[in-house]
């Protein structure tokens, strides 16, 4: 029973060897990472500065800032084209033609003469 203990304590002394150096890979490796990341921003800042003086840019052209976007779709009303008189229906000559213009229409009517 003492030699399955010794193996087996001899096993975790080396298991935790082993951990050790992977843990010590591993902070390594961040390391060159972390020097890595750095490094890239140091040269994606020394390019803006250099495209910055090329144009004759500053810090204040950046930071103005352009209208906003308009957004589409889903906007208010939009005005009536054509009006009946006699009920004040309105349409605004989108969509479907409403049915008291059809009526009208197939009377003999011109759309000119609703129109506002």
């Amino acid at each position: 029973m003492n030699s399955r203990l010794a193996i087996l304590t001899g096993t975790k002394t080396i298991m935790s060897d082993k951990l050790k150096d992977l843990l010590a890979q591993k902070a390594a490796i961040e390391q060159k990472i972390e020097e890595a990341a750095r490094s890239e921003r140091a040269e994606a800042i020394a390019k803006v500065r250099s495209l910055m003086a090329e144009h004759g840019l500053s810090l204040a052209d950046l930071s103005t800032r352009s209208a906003p976007r308009k957004a589409r779709g889903g906007g208010g009303k939009v005005a009536a084209k054509y009006r009946n008189a006699a009920t004040g229906d309105s349409w605004s000559g989108r969509g479907l033609r409403p049915n008291w213009l059809k009526a009208a229409l197939a009377s003999g009517k011109k759309l000119e003469d609703f129109a506002v």
